[in-house]
This record gives structure tokens, sequence and C-alpha cells, in this order.
């Protein structure tokens, strides 16, 4: 085995233990830890699969971004989510029996593919693929369209978040 395929499967360890403790963990917090490593696992996954734009992104806003948002929500409302009763359902025996057979199946799907064990060719060392998604994403015969699109959603949910807020504090 090679360097990187030890370092692949350690991070799908982590990826995957983590991922188990995001979903088990009684405290928000931790979870949301929890989540945070699991999403650094990605990230270096990414970067293994010499993607360092997509692991940037990974870092910056996931981790950065969105982990960081759930534990200032969790510090900033100070509400104690934990209930009287248990927090596991009685048919969670079911639940992890069809996720292990979902699991299973997947497995079964992808290792029938062909090329399953190939590694990936190494990038050309003139190709800078960030520039040919700038590129890409401002090209009149490319992306422009939906990369627009994208942002006057984005920028109406922001503009009724915004009064839907204000609307509540009346």
């Amino acid at each position: 085995m090679t360097g990187a395929q030890i370092l692949f499967l350690v991070c799908a360890g982590l990826i995957l233990g983590s991922a188990v403790m995001v979903v088990t963990a009684r405290n928000l917090m931790h979870a949301a830890f929890w989540l945070i490593a699991a999403l650094f696992g990605v990230a270096v996954v990414y970067a293994i699969l010499q993607a360092g734009f997509m692991a940037m992104i990974q870092v910056v806003i996931y981790i950065g971004a969105i982990a960081i948002m759930f534990i200032f929500a969790d510090m900033l409302t100070r509400r104690d989510v934990r209930e009287s009763r248990a927090q596991i359902g009685r048919n969670w025996p079911v639940a992890v029996l069809l996720g292990l057979l979902i699991l299973a199946g997947l497995t079964a799907l992808i290792l029938a593919q062909p090329g399953v064990g190939r590694v990936a060719p190494a990038l050309p060392s003139g190709l800078d693929p960030v520039a040919a998604l700038g590129k890409a994403l401002v090209s009149p015969d490319a992306y422009v369209l939906p990369f627009e699109v994208a942002s006057v959603l984005l920028l109406s949910a922001l503009v009724g978040a915004v009064y839907l807020a204000f609307l509540k504090k009346q």
C-alpha cells in the first residue's frame, strides 16, 4: 500500500467514527465538535485526491462557517435540548438493521463497478483547475445563468430571513 492509500484509510476511519459519534452524542455541543472532525476528514480526502479547491471550500464554508454557526447557535440560545424521555426510540434495532442493509447494498453496487481499485491519474503540470472553474462560472457559454440564478435565490432567502426576524420582534 502506498502512503496515500494508508492516509485515505485513516481518514475514512476518522470520518466514519466521527459520523457515528455525531448521531449518537447526547450533548449537542459534542455532536457539533464531532461534525467538525468528520468534515475535516473529508477535507483531507479532497486534498489526497488533488482537489485543492474543494478541500479549501470544505474547510472555509463547512468547518469555518456552518459548523461554527451550529456552535454559536447552541451557545446563544442557552436552551437545554435534552428531554425528560429517552432520546433513542423503541425501534432503533430496526433502524440499525435497515442502515446496515443499505450499506451492504451500496457496497456491493460500488464493488461491482469496473475499475474500482484503480488509482486516478495525476493532473497535468500546467493545468489550473481553479482558473478553469472561474472561467466556466463567468463564461456566457457555460454556467453563468445557473450561477446568477443561485445568487438571486440566496439573496431572496436572505431578505426573507431578515424580514421574518424583524416580524417576530414586533
